[in-house]
């Protein structure tokens, strides 16, 4: 199962900060309300259970993110 999620926002300089895009404490804008914890999280989470995060961006353009779900059927 996959859930994609977009954006028409600022975008993420992936070729600067892929390494670093999922780190605690990270942030790539000068918004002063970001704690940077939320895709820390997330990544955390999904591959707690067995799934995995993919991100495509371009500045100014937008973000995406696919999120892989582990699905077995019963």
């Amino acid at each position: 199962m996959i859930l994609e999620i977009g954006d028409n926002g600022l975008g993420i300089d992936l070729n600067k900060h892929r390494s670093k895009l999922f780190g605690m404490y990270k942030t790539f804008h000068t918004h002063k309300d970001s704690r940077g914890i939320g895709l820390f999280i997330t990544k955390n989470q999904v591959e707690a259970m067995g799934g995995k995060i993919e991100v495509e961006s371009e500045l100014n353009k937008g973000t995406t993110f696919k999120i892989y779900f582990k699905y077995e059927k019963n």
